[in-house]
């Protein structure tokens, strides 16, 4: 690794498991230390050690995002753990899959906590922190559903376009600061959040296989490919890049329809 990092420190909601672990782990190898902030408290353990048994600096930091009290405390234990954060990563999110008249107001509200409200305690929490340093860097977790509309995922999908407006707004009002804030929108992408979404149809293998069909490149992406472009936008690689929106989506967006050939180059062999 190129050492990218080294020096800095990580903050990394939804840090032990898909997108937010291939981030933690990537971010560690190149030689930040990472707080992985997260409720699933066996995978964020298990992935703590993995990353310290190999050489790199991580915490683990159980928290729930959407209650604000627990999130400035995993980033005061980040503080203690390494010193201020120079890097926050609003990695956690949930989906729920049903129509709009289906959800409860409990529903509809942790959806948005976790997803959307997260992001805003992120900021508030820490920017004490983030401005200690003559760079710092936000890079919150969107969604090609945060420019189309996606059936029986409405929460979802409005939560990912609030993502990206609070994002170029953070962008805006903390640039004089030194804040770079910038938002990645992935599509189809292998984790679990994925799975669970596809377990919800009566076939998830053909569901699966069906919207793959729609991606130029005809596969999924891995959570590392997200991770890069989340490494990418937190360091000066990205230097000038603020208020973006980096589409990750094997090209899912760049028609209106699209079926793929059985086989395309970028299918294992």
């Amino acid at each position: 690794m190129s050492g990218k990092l080294s020096g800095k420190v990580a903050w990394i909601s939804g840090g032990a498991s898909g997108m937010g672990e291939a981030t933690a782990s990537l971010f560690a190898d190149e030689g930040a230390a990472v707080a992985i902030v997260d409720i699933q408290r066996e995978l964020g353990e298990t992935l703590t050690r993995r990353i310290n048994d190999r050489g790199g600096r991580a915490t683990f930091i159980e928290c729930d995002v959407q209650r604000e009290q627990q999130v400035a405390r995993s980033i005061e234990a980040t503080v203690a753990a390494f010193g201020s954060p120079s890097i926050v990563v609003n990695c956690a999110g949930i989906v729920h899959v049903k129509q709009l008249h289906e959800y409860s107001e409990a529903e509809w509200d942790e959806l948005m906590g976790v997803n959307v409200k997260s992001i805003f305690f992120s900021i508030k929490h820490g920017l004490a922190h983030l401005t200690k340093q003559p760079r710092s860097y936000m890079v919150n977790i969107g969604s090609i559903g945060s420019f189309i509309g996606q059936a029986n995922t409405p929460a979802y999908t409005t939560s990912k376009g609030a993502v990206l407006q609070l994002s170029r707004s953070i962008a805006l009002d903390y640039a004089a600061l030194g804040l770079r804030c910038n938002c990645v929108c992935p599509g189809i992408t292998d984790t679990p959040m994925l799975r669970y979404h596809m377990s919800k149809a009566s076939d998830p293998a053909g569901a699966l296989a069906e919207r793959l069909r729609r991606v130029p490149m005809g596969t999924a992406l891995s959570s590392h490919d997200v991770a890069k472009a989340m490494l990418y936008l937190s360091c000066e690689d990205s230097s000038g890049v603020t208020g973006a929106s980096l589409v990750i989506d094997g090209g899912y967006l760049a028609a209106a329809e699209w079926q793929s050939p059985p086989r395309t180059a970028f299918m294992d062999p």
